[in-house]
């Protein structure tokens, strides 16, 4: 867009940018009130739940870290109306500021801007004290309990918060977050808090020595050599203090599933058992014996014999390498076992025990909508290798496709199990799987029809594609992520080509179908097509991929959604005034696997000379528009022309009669198009009629 021309539509962007800032030692204090020890406990309650989780002793198990850590933190209040200060800064470096700007359309235009900032806790004396109260509790819960001794409250499960009938993990990382929590429970409950101070509050080695000194601990010096030791050691490419902001560590941001079903129904039917026993006798004092799981409990399902089967990795499916190409699928039924791995029983077995009834230390993530249960039947083998750091195994039940992880040196006691429904497949999306991400990096294995594949940045349309290598296997190089990228500077995507579509007789561009397909942070990448709903195509002509570089930077609203494919459809071209040139609007939606969560905006693209964004004009979820059962859509925007003037313009798909405007500003127009004018910030409610009268309101 020329510099002198803007336009405000519902755009949301952040930022994150560093800052250090030293902050001096902190001077002797007065006493602190409670209103702000709250204060501060609410505010950066976030943080100290973190802390405390990474402080715990991991023999709690996942779950119970969990409720402990906001246990703790919300426990750690002082009990009278004042307490002493803390000694210890807040921090000594400022965390980080975060900023965001944003403006939308209520069902039709508007203009507005909403800000904000975050930054650290800095010099509070509030969250000081809160801090050091929860260190301490997190210390004394790891200390043994000793004989005849009073044990102390943080040693003791916590009352509250409770939780029946679930249990609750932070959400699943990758192999390197695996290693660095298998590290972590090496180290002592004071080395876990100096490495945890230093890394994430950023706080000196004096400092730390301190805080843990205040804190009750012992020996500060060994705790402070044990952290340095662990976060100088990388973990493969990793830095160990830069995992320690991934969600795996963040015992706020939770993922759930049930406790021991068969288990709760023995002990249930054994209750029911004693209760009828005690009506009837009236004397009963005690049950004999034990009323506690038998030996079958030992194993998932006891001698049910079709999961004793299911869990048998002789017994796992294993398809020919040619079979596909007499099938009249295309689909992950149809792809071969493959892998270096593939005849490692141990391994599947491990993988298949882990999925049937994954234990305490098995991370398990799921796309929405997905049952993450045991196999229905014996699964199909798709891959078993090592890549990167660990070692991988992916099957495909028919509803399914299941990626088993476990760090490829040591440590199979810590799994990770990611499900992705992938039911209704075909070629066009059974192209790849995500089968594993390091450092920012993906790698795919691609389906056995795939003649090749190569990287194509969305960014740069006019750059071609770029040979991306891979093995016997099918497992590519690794290519950068744009769903672990932290900016949009770049889009990588998979472009594979197949002869499923064309000539089989060739390998050449000609002879194969070229798609593209992107990680949105799931199992099963998403094919990215262009064209009306009604017959989305491959993203080929320049013109879709000119659409698609200012589209690329709006795919993050679409990432961990369980989507299948994005279609970008250009469905108007507006003149606009004062001779400002043409621009372009696109709807761009998002579908699932699940079928039902849709998401699509309406996206205003300007005349720009580079591939700018274009602006989100309107979204909406869960709707039929611009899909194939539902291609009507409406939106518009508040714009500015290059000679300082404002208008509301609007456009709609299809056959429209008129397009009106009301509210701040008035308006109408013949068919699907237009432009009024108003002024900055004006408020505005837009629909139109098609030729028999019926309404169309804006997308919302």
């Amino acid at each position: 867009m020329p510099p002198d021309s803007a336009v405000t539509a519902s755009t949301a962007t952040s930022a994150a940018v560093p800052a250090e800032t030293s902050v001096p030692g902190a001077a002797p204090l007065a006493a602190l009130g409670v209103e702000q020890a709250e204060a501060a406990l609410v505010e950066h309650y976030t943080r100290l739940v973190r802390l405390a989780y990474l402080v715990l002793p991991p023999s709690l198990g996942r779950n119970r870290r969990v409720l402990t850590a906001h246990a703790l933190v919300q426990r750690s209040l002082p009990r009278g109306r004042t307490a002493a200060r803390s000694a210890i800064p807040a921090q000594s470096r400022a965390a980080g500021t975060d900023g965001g700007t944003g403006a939308g359309t209520g069902g039709g235009t508007n203009g507005g801007t909403d800000g904000g900032t975050a930054t650290g806790a800095g010099r509070n004396p509030g969250y000081a004290y809160v801090r050091e109260r929860v260190l301490r509790q997190a210390l004394d819960a790891g200390r043994p309990l000793r004989r005849l001794a009073r044990p102390r409250l943080a040693q003791l499960p916590p009352p509250l918060p409770r939780v029946w009938g679930l249990r609750l993990f932070p959400r699943s990382g990758g192999a390197d977050e695996l290693a660095l929590d298998q590290r972590l429970s090496g180290l002592s409950g004071p080395a876990r808090a100096a490495f945890a101070l230093r890394g994430l509050e950023l706080l000196t080695d004096k400092e730390v020595r301190r805080l843990l000194h205040a804190a009750g601990a012992v020996d500060t010096e060994t705790a402070l050599a044990e952290a340095a030791d662990a976060a100088e050691r990388r973990i493969g490419t990793a830095d160990p203090v830069e995992l320690l902001r991934s969600p795996e560590f963040d015992p706020c941001s939770l993922q759930a599933r049930p406790t021991d079903l068969m288990r709760r129904r023995q002990y249930g039917r054994a209750a029911l058992a004693a209760a009828a026993a005690l009506l009837v006798c009236g004397t009963l004092l005690g049950l004999p014996g034990g009323w506690g799981p038998d030996d079958d409990a030992d194993s998932p399902y006891g001698h049910n014999a079709a999961v004793a089967a299911a869990l048998d990795p002789a017994r796992v499916r294993r398809i020919a390498p040619a079979a596909w190409q007499t099938s009249a699928r295309t689909d992950f039924s149809v792809w071969p076992a493959r892998g270096p791995l593939a005849e490692d029983h141990a391994l599947l077995r491990r993988a298949l025990t882990a999925w049937a009834a994954p234990g305490v230390s098995v991370h398990i993530s799921a796309t929405p909508a997905t049952p993450s249960g045991p196999p229905m039947g014996s699964p199909q083998l798709l891959y078993a290798g090592t890549v990167d750091a660990a070692r991988v195994v992916l099957f495909h039940d028919g509803l399914r496709v299941v990626r088993y992880a476990e760090p490829a040196t040591g440590g199979e006691e810590v799994a990770a199990l990611d499900f992705a429904r992938v039911d209704g497949a075909g070629t066009a999306v059974a192209g790849a799987l995500v089968v594993g991400r390091s450092d920012g990096d993906v790698r795919y294995l691609t389906a056995p029809w795939v003649r090749s594949a190569s990287v194509r940045d969305l960014l740069d349309p006019a750059e071609p594609a770029r040979p991306l290598r891979r093995d016997a296997d099918g497992v590519t190089d690794p290519l950068a992520s744009p769903a672990m990228a932290q900016d949009c500077r770049s889009w990588d995507t998979l472009s594979v080509r197949d002869g499923s579509d064309g000539d089989d007789s060739s390998d050449s561009e000609n002879g194969a179908t070229e798609r593209l397909l992107t990680d949105l942070g799931e199992l099963t990448p998403a094919r990215l097509t262009s064209g009306p709903p009604s017959a989305p195509g491959d993203v080929t002509s320049p013109a879709d991929r000119a659409a698609w570089a200012r589209t690329a930077c709006l795919l993050p609203a679409m990432r961990s959604h369980g989507v299948r494919s994005v279609n970008s459809w250009p469905y108007a071209r507006q003149p606009l005034p004062e001779s400002n040139g043409t621009a372009t609007w696109l709807c761009t939606r998002a579908d699932t696997w699940r079928g039902t969560g849709s998401r699509v905006l309406a996206q205003f693209q300007a005349p720009a000379r580079t591939a700018a964004p274009g602006a989100v004009a309107a979204r909406a979820e869960d709707t039929p528009a611009c899909g194939a059962r539902g291609s009507r859509v409406l939106a518009g925007v508040l714009w500015k022309s290059r000679g300082g003037t404002w208008y509301v313009l609007a456009a709609g798909s299809g056959r429209l009669g008129s397009v009106q405007v009301s509210g701040g500003v008035r308006g109408s127009a013949p068919g699907s198009l237009l432009a009024v004018r108003a002024r900055e910030g004006v408020q505005a409610e837009l629909y139109g009629e098609t030729p028999d009268g019926t309404r169309v309101d804006a997308l919302r």
